[in-house]
């Protein structure tokens, strides 16, 4: 029995494409028009989860070695009518610094308070870009993997992919000994087309993997 409607996995495929927003970057082919508000504040809570907040100015800040993706975060926060601004930490480090005021990321979402198919899936493609991993090289072996310390937050992760027929495999820790915190799951291999086309990626560097990747 199908779990997903049709609406939903055409709606999933336009993934509220920012190409409007971005002056040019268009994070997926497929997608053909601006991202909802809604879309872009579940986005960013998905994203939250790879931030910090700066007890002293109350912001949020979001490290990443790759520039291009956190300039892409400050346009979509701009087209929402949110200001931030992108420094270097430290001359030494090779990582960059997105921090804003928005007030929206500074509050905290429960995803158990998410409905929306579309909400869903905007914040999975979030935390997928902060917290999400694929293989960098071409010929590895292709895998798709999610990865937190709130055990809690990915079941709910897990079970929304379930409910749009993305097999998942066991949250599983790799090493207590290590990091007995640390949880992680793997999309099925059978479902890793079908989390590239719904899920899809906002990240340059992942849109690019996921476009060579995808069975057209």
């Amino acid at each position: 029995m199908r779990i997903v409607s049709e609406n939903v996995t055409s709606a999933a495929n336009q993934q509220g494409s920012p190409l409007s927003v971005s002056n040019g970057y268009d994070p997926s082919e497929t997608t053909r028009r601006a991202p909802s508000v809604s879309e872009v504040q579940h986005y960013f809570w998905g994203v939250k989860h790879d931030g910090t907040k700066a007890k002293l100015h109350n912001s949020i800040r979001i490290a990443q070695k790759e520039r291009e993706w956190l300039t892409f975060l400050q346009k979509l926060l701009k087209h929402i009518g949110h200001n931030s601004w992108i420094y270097k930490e430290g001359k030494e480090r090779s990582v960059y610094i997105l921090e804003t005021y928005a007030e929206f990321i500074r509050q905290d979402r429960n995803p158990t308070d998410i409905i929306s198919k579309s909400d869903q899936i905007a914040y999975i493609r979030g935390f997928f870009d902060a917290e999400g991993g694929i293989p960098q090289k071409g010929q590895a072996r292709f895998y798709i993997q999610l990865v937190q310390k709130d055990y809690k937050k990915l079941q709910i992760i897990k079970d929304w992919l379930t409910a749009l027929e993305i097999g998942v495999g066991k949250i599983h820790n790799p090493s207590a000994r290590v990091d007995p915190h640390y949880w992680r799951m793997f999309v099925r291999t059978h479902s890793h087309q079908r989390f590239m086309s719904i899920i899809g990626s906002w990240h340059p560097r992942k849109q690019a993997i996921f476009e060579s990747r995808m069975v057209i």
